[in-house]
């Protein structure tokens, strides 16, 4: 691999392995949510009470957007707005035993999806890919490092 087409490499590469998760859980939970819905319930089951803007701030994306998914969210029963006793002008954001049902039945059936996946690979792959996980993490660490300074 040319140190040149690395980054587009690497890239294509976990885009398409999450591209395949995500069509294939579509098929088996209903109903569908899209991708910014699950990120926010991830964010939300992860830290019970976050404010809209923290949300926000966290997924890298605009106020007006959370709000727009925590309405659809709760239209569906996944998410309450409380209000935030410290500011009441605030909502602090619940997630709904539905919500954490829903997010418990996904990472499920995601591990399945990724075990049966993982089934097929030799052990030089496995032991390639376990080896991999702490360097992904600290590209994460630095992506989200340099969009939080810009």
């Amino acid at each position: 691999m040319e140190p040149e087409t690395f980054p587009d490499e690497l890239i294509d590469a976990l885009i398409g392995v999450q591209r395949l998760l995500r069509r294939r859980l579509r098929r088996q939970i209903a109903p569908q949510l899209r991708g910014a819905e699950v990120e926010l319930l991830r964010l939300v089951v992860s830290r019970p009470g976050i404010g809209i803007s923290d949300a926000a701030k966290e997924l890298h994306l605009a106020g007006n957007s959370v709000s727009t998914l925590v309405n659809q969210l709760s239209r569906q029963g996944y998410l309450v707005r409380e209000t935030d006793p410290a500011d009441r002008r605030a909502a602090r954001l619940m997630p709904t035993p539905a919500a954490e049902a829903r997010l418990a039945e996904w990472r499920k059936r995601r591990a399945e999806l990724v075990r049966d996946g993982l089934s097929g690979l030799d052990g030089t792959d496995l032991a390639a890919l376990s080896a991999a996980i702490p360097a992904l993490r600290k590209l994460a660490d630095n992506l989200h490092e340099e969009a939080e300074e810009s």
